[in-house]
């Protein structure tokens, strides 16, 4: 029988450590592409369930002083992405990109659960398999409702106008100050 209040404590814990994550998915939702961020959302996550459980069972895969240069991976995607709106500047009207790929969402999402390791790691090495399990499995069910989330706040009207007018200038700004603040709070 699932105990209800570990599904409870897991669903708040994912809620906790995930809620910037609404922001990204809403800025990669309001670019095109769905199913690529939605594959890239789940990617990113496995990687970060996938370590905490690693890390979980003793391994230690990822030691305190790596976590920081997590970091690395949105402030390039970010880099990235403010060089293209540089370069584009005065093109607007032209074909617009495809949006995110999976890999891109999937490496912001890895890189930007860094905290969310950080805790996981030790709930997770108390809990035993069967929280573990319920913990899992409460996680995953939890991204796609952070998708859908996500998707409803890009297509919002007022919100979809302000991504489509703003979020080319926006989304690099957001990536490259998580990535900064990975770098120097991790």
């Amino acid at each position: 029988m699932v105990n209800l209040g570990l599904v409870g404590q897991a669903a708040a814990m994912f809620v906790v450590t995930n809620i910037d994550d609404i922001v990204l998915l809403a800025l990669f939702f309001g670019r095109g592409g769905a199913a690529r961020v939605v594959a890239g959302q789940y990617l990113g996550f496995a990687g970060i369930l996938a370590v905490s459980i690693v890390g979980a069972l003793g391994a230690g895969l990822l030691p305190d002083a790596v976590l920081p240069w997590l970091g690395l991976v949105p402030l390039l995607l970010g880099l990235r992405a403010a060089w293209r709106v540089w370069r584009d500047r005065g093109t607007e009207g032209e074909e617009p990109e495809a949006g995110p790929g999976v890999l891109a969402v999937a490496g912001v999402t890895f890189a930007n659960g860094g905290d969310n390791i950080g805790v996981y790691v030790p709930v997770f090495a108390t809990t035993g398999t069967g929280g573990l399990i319920v913990y899992a499995v409460v996680f995953l069910a939890l991204v796609a409702v952070w998708c859908v989330a996500g998707r409803f706040f890009a297509t919002r009207p007022v919100i979809a106008r302000a991504l489509a007018r703003w979020g080319h200038f926006l989304l690099p700004v957001v990536l490259i100050g998580i990535g900064l603040v990975i770098l120097l709070t991790a």
